[in-house]
């Protein structure tokens, strides 16, 4: 443990989820819960469960710039008790501006005395975008530009986790005409490992879950050629989708009040995003894995990619999509564009009117026959 080197020792995650009333079983629950969101092997479980016990808490510093704070709210959120109430609830006595109980002085000399305390081992967890233009005025914490701030806590980082599509992407702040320059943390800070959590919020047990990497193997997670975990951000929306059947049958639906929208038809036609987006909505869902956007009616708008804003309206099908096969990964996509997808509708309608033709055809000679 980490006694020695800081003079007290931190207490371990087990303690403090024994310390909050849960049990022994509640927190092999959690190991397994969490094993199973990572796509890890039974036998992972045991190392979850085992680092939890052994390793003191991870000391991390959560920084707040230009975002709508909806990332700490899905953590919070999350369906599974010990992720708020254990794993947020120990992150806060460090440093995060939301829901730490410190404010002005007290808040700053509490990051202060972790980023020299725990120089080259903190995580720095940054939700929301910097803004650059002006000198950077347009965020300011404690009297200094969120650029300042940013750097400062980044230096003696041993990562940084951007949650959310604000750090990751720049988001709505970074959308045209992007007055504030608004930028990512990975175009600022270019000498530290950066994991990239994208999604307007992410889902919480993703959050939970690359935080449980970090603790439980000592690295961060694989991740994808843009940074983005793998466990979480391999497969696309689309693939996971229980609408794909009707994608791939050529059923859509015209409008969002239409008979095939209310047969539950696929949703590309008005602005569905999901064979574009990688995340794990469709596998992970939210509210308890009980549903999210696409089963509640809503096509996907693609919040987890790069500049979704801006990447045309959210309710008019796009045709510069890459890649429809199953199973692609953002490593390796497909070479099928939008107009192949085009042509495909194309044929399934002729298809149809050559059936209808048919079976018209049909039913005129029956009644010629019968006429005789």
């Amino acid at each position: 443990m980490d006694t020695h080197r800081h003079g007290q020792r931190r207490e371990t995650y087990y303690e403090a989820i024994l310390k909050m009333g849960y049990t022994r079983r509640d927190f092999l629950k959690f190991a397994t819960y969490m094993a199973a969101y990572l796509g890890l092997k039974t036998s992972a479980i045991g190392q979850i469960a085992e680092a939890l016990e052994t390793k003191p808490r991870l000391p991390v510093i959560w920084e707040h710039y230009q975002e709508c704070t909806c990332c700490s709210e899905s953590f919070i959120r999350s369906d599974h008790p010990i992720v708020a109430d254990i794993i947020l609830d120990k992150i806060s006595l460090d440093y995060t501006e939301t829901l730490m109980a410190a404010a002005g002085e007290q808040a700053e000399a509490a990051k202060h005395a972790t980023m020299e305390k725990y120089h080259g081992e903190y995580i720095l967890c940054v939700e929301g975008s910097v803004p650059l233009k002006d000198d950077g005025q347009y965020c300011c914490i404690a009297g200094k530009t969120a650029l300042q701030q940013l750097k400062e806590a980044a230096a003696g980082a041993k990562a940084i986790i951007a949650w959310g599509s604000c750090a990751s992407n720049g988001c709505v702040q970074s959308a045209y005409p992007n007055p504030t320059g608004a930028t990512p943390i990975h175009k600022i800070i270019t000498d530290k490992p950066i994991v990239k959590v994208p999604g307007c919020p992410p889902i919480g047990e993703v959050m939970a879950g690359v935080i449980v990497h970090v603790v439980t193997f000592g690295t961060l997670p694989e991740l994808d050629r843009i940074g983005r975990p793998k466990a979480f951000y391999a497969k696309r929306v689309h693939d996971s989708c229980y609408r794909r059947p009707y994608y791939d049958a050529g059923l859509f639906a015209e409008s969002f009040d239409d008979e095939n929208a209310k047969k539950g038809y696929c949703l590309y036609k008005v602005g569905c995003r999901g064979p574009m987006t990688y995340n794990a909505c469709g596998s992970m869902r939210w509210n308890g894995g009980v549903s999210y956007p696409i089963q509640s009616g809503h096509g996907c708008i693609g919040c987890s990619e790069e500049n979704f804003w801006d990447n045309g309206p959210f309710y008019e099908r796009l045709t510069n999509l890459h890649g429809f096969g199953i199973e692609s990964t953002a490593d390796k996509i497909g070479i099928a564009v939008g107009s192949a997808v085009a042509a495909g509708i194309g044929i399934h309608a002729v298809a149809a009117a050559v059936a209808k033709r048919k079976a018209r055809k049909a039913q005129m000679e029956a009644g010629q026959e019968n006429a005789d």
